[in-house]
């Protein structure tokens, strides 16, 4: 398994790291099995991934727990990613969205910062975090400033509770505003073959400033993994809904891209979704891909997307029928 540097933090990081949303299970996951992830988790580490991302929202704790049963005895090899910054614990907050009966808030304020990183540690297991992620910027009405939040980050690395500062789900001026204010080290974002925004400005924007780019959603929710057809219907409430490409006329392009990426695959002998992940991986050298898995056989799948090296000619030919994709769903309304 490939490493890459973690911006300028020092840290080593496979190229490749395991995202755990799901293991938290809930609605969206609602047949996750803990041994199962516990499992893939074990998997993961003895294939070379060494790099594990999860949240305190993911399950409202339980991905946290289910990661730190798993590292058990491994931490030293396990370089642990986690979140703040979407609160639950009281009332002080910009309201986001309830689940489960929770109203979930957006709060970056010291105070809730230092509660969020106690509690990750104790659910991880751990006394010390890798990368500690900002999910999501602070907005209206609770607006904490920037310099405060990341001032409370500098010291929690002062003090060891963390390593390095990421920040997720952000814009160009959040990243600019970190720099300015102490560092970031790397910037996690919705990234694939289909949702292309990122490479506008903050892909650029990261890689002249040294920050490293941590990419979820890899395969479009499933969309890029060659197991998709054009009868395939989302279940209700699936929040998949609400992403474009899975409807309508943008639909049906995705799942013909989709077939003409598994007929490259098969020509290149590896799968169709670590075909997408290579792509990621091939067009940016400090992108570090999340693959979201719950089971071991949905790893494998995967593996090749970190070494996997394309022939002459191939990049530029995918990126021509991404183009054309594009522009095709451009003019029907996308």
């Amino acid at each position: 398994m490939k490493t890459m540097q973690i911006g300028s933090s020092g840290i080593e990081a496979s190229v490749l790291t395991l995202g755990a949303f799901g293991m938290g299970g809930g609605f969206q996951f609602p047949d996750t099995d803990d041994g199962e992830s516990i499992r893939a988790i074990h998997a993961a580490l003895d294939a070379g991934i060494n790099c594990i991302d999860t949240a305190p929202v993911y399950g409202f704790g339980h991905s946290e727990e289910i990661v730190g049963q798993a590292i058990k005895g491994r931490r030293d090899k396990v370089i642990l990613s986690t979140k703040c910054g979407l609160w639950w614990g009281d009332e002080e907050g910009s309201y986001r969205f309830t689940w489960e009966g929770r109203r979930v808030k957006r709060n970056l304020s010291p105070r809730v910062i230092r509660i969020e990183v106690e509690e990750s540690l104790k659910r991880l297991g751990t006394d010390y975090i890798d990368i500690y992620y900002t999910h999501n910027p602070a907005m209206e009405p609770f607006l904490t400033p920037i310099e405060e939040t990341i001032g409370t980050l500098m010291e929690l690395k002062k003090e060891g509770k963390i390593r390095a500062i990421g920040a997720s789900n952000c814009e160009p001026h959040h990243i600019q505003s970190y720099i300015g204010h102490g560092e970031i080290s790397i910037v996690q974002k919705k990234y694939n073959m289909l949702s292309r925004e990122a490479e506008a400005d903050v892909l650029p924007l990261c890689k002249d400033n040294g920050i490293s780019f941590h990419a979820y959603s890899p395969l479009a929710q499933g969309l890029l993994s060659g197991h998709i057809g054009k009868d395939y219907h989302l279940p209700q409430d699936d929040p998949r809904q609400n992403d474009r490409w899975w409807q309508g006329e943008a639909f049906l392009l995705a799942v013909d891209f989709a077939r003409e990426l598994e007929a490259l695959a098969l020509e290149f002998g590896i799968s169709t979704s670590s075909l997408a992940v290579a792509y990621l991986r091939a067009k940016h050298e400090h992108v570090n891909v999340i693959l979201g898995i719950r089971k071991e056989r949905h790893l494998h799948e995967n593996l090749a997307g970190a070494d996997f090296r394309f022939p002459d000619g191939a990049i530029e030919e995918i990126d021509r029928r991404l183009n054309r994709l594009h522009l095709t769903a451009a003019g029907q309304g996308r």
